[in-house]
């Protein structure tokens, strides 16, 4: 992290699924934190990922991406593909598979092998996964709106897993082909 921590500030926000956590640079967005059990473990591992972080008050524009995960999260069809991002750093391949998922709309989905065709290779598939596994910033790089083969849900590395990716989807209104097993 080449960025000085005084640089980086962060807020917590709630939303329809619990409080969320924001992380910004001066350049954009630089992470989003799914819920964790309570505000004060969500809060924790922000600054475990980022350092002593100052949590300050969002300027204008983190304040309108929070109010579009917010309404998001609401169920309204809220498109969040123009919210700026600082995602220095992450490597080209990721920023790739984030620049496709950024184009699938609420209430659609689009599998890893989809994905993996526009970038080129269907063999793709697993490294799309684990791009997705390390995006830091769900929510507004939609990781939850992409399925494994016919459309089952596959992995969600959130906390709550799966579960917490098929609630996303279902507020969204996207159709998931996932029938809970015993284990689910």
């Amino acid at each position: 992290m080449s960025e000085d921590v005084r640089d980086i500030k962060f807020a917590l926000f709630d939303t329809a699924i619990g409080a969320c956590g924001i992380v910004w640079t001066a350049r954009g967005i630089k992470a989003v934190q799914l819920p964790l059990s309570d505000e004060d473990k969500t809060r924790t591992r922000i600054r475990q990922r980022y350092g002593r972080l100052a949590e300050a008050i969002p300027p204008a524009g983190v304040q309108t991406a929070i109010d579009g995960m917010i309404a998001l999260l609401e169920g309204k069809p809220k498109d969040l593909s123009d919210v700026v991002l600082d995602l220095d750093g992450v490597c080209e391949f990721d920023l790739g598979v984030y620049d496709i998922a950024r184009t699938i709309p609420p209430g659609r989905t689009m599998t890893y092998g989809d994905i993996a065709r526009r970038l080129g290779g269907v063999e793709l598939s697993r490294d799309i996964g684990q791009a997705l596994g390390r995006n830091p910033c769900p929510i507004v790089v939609p990781c939850h709106r992409v399925l494994a083969a016919g459309d089952k849900p596959g992995g969600f590395s959130a906390n709550g897993g799966v579960a917490t990716k098929l609630k996303m989807l279902a507020i969204e209104g996207a159709a998931v082909n996932h029938t809970p097993s015993l284990f689910d």
